[in-house]
């Protein structure tokens, strides 16, 4: 099915977002924006559950109960990724690449089945990665069921109110054309956020 051209360029920047992030992630090389290729080494597990600052928010074996601040390691699976229930501390605790790469594979698979499957996943059917290479495949499968849910949208989609049902979101009260935006500046903003803290963990020395 082909897009309708309201939605192109946002499947367009979506898809350079995933790759551009996945090339950050895995290397052996990154675009830098200008099109120069830049050298980059696959991120490690030490990388992936780095934890910059006291008080981190990150991916956590369920035995090891929540981390600090959170009450919660939301999920299925042994791995949680830390949460707490509304009202969330202020202000927002800092996250790992783990946390980061997590919450964008929840957020990506939990919209693809409440736009175009079973309507009936919820964050505790998500499964968090304790490794770098299983989060990355994770985001991968999830970045990609999404784009087929995206595929399958045509016009009268676009502008279907609640067409998306995921319950943690502003989905059900908007527009699908403004989640599928909503979705493409979480992309955007957490994989820029990666991409710096590969750089931080990369000086931290």
């Amino acid at each position: 099915m082909r897009a309708p051209p309201r939605l192109a360029p946002l499947l367009e920047q979506f898809d350079f977002a995933c790759r551009r992030l996945c090339d950050r992630m895995t290397g052996p090389v990154v675009d830098s924006g200008n099109g120069t290729d830049v050298e980059v080494g696959p991120m490690t597990d030490e990388e992936y559950l780095w934890e910059p600052v006291p008080g981190c928010w990150s991916v956590r074996p369920r035995s090891h109960g929540p981390g600090p601040g959170a009450t919660v390691l939301v999920g299925g699976g042994a791995w949680g990724r830390d949460a707490s229930p509304a009202p969330h501390p202020v202000p927002p605790p800092f996250t790992t690449i783990a946390w980061r790469l997590s919450h964008l594979g929840e957020l990506l698979a939990l919209r693809a089945d409440d736009s175009a499957g079973t309507h009936a996943l919820t964050r505790d059917d998500f499964r968090s990665s304790g490794d770098a290479a299983g989060a990355v495949s994770g985001f991968e499968e999830a970045a990609g069921a999404w784009r087929r849910a995206l595929l399958g949208a045509d016009d009268a989609a676009l502008d279907t109110v609640g067409y998306s049902t995921y319950p943690y979101g502003s989905d059900p009260e908007n527009p699908f054309l403004d989640i599928v935006w909503w979705v493409n500046q979480e992309l955007l903003h957490h994989g820029a956020e990666i991409a710096l803290l590969r750089d931080l963990y990369r000086a931290r020395h």
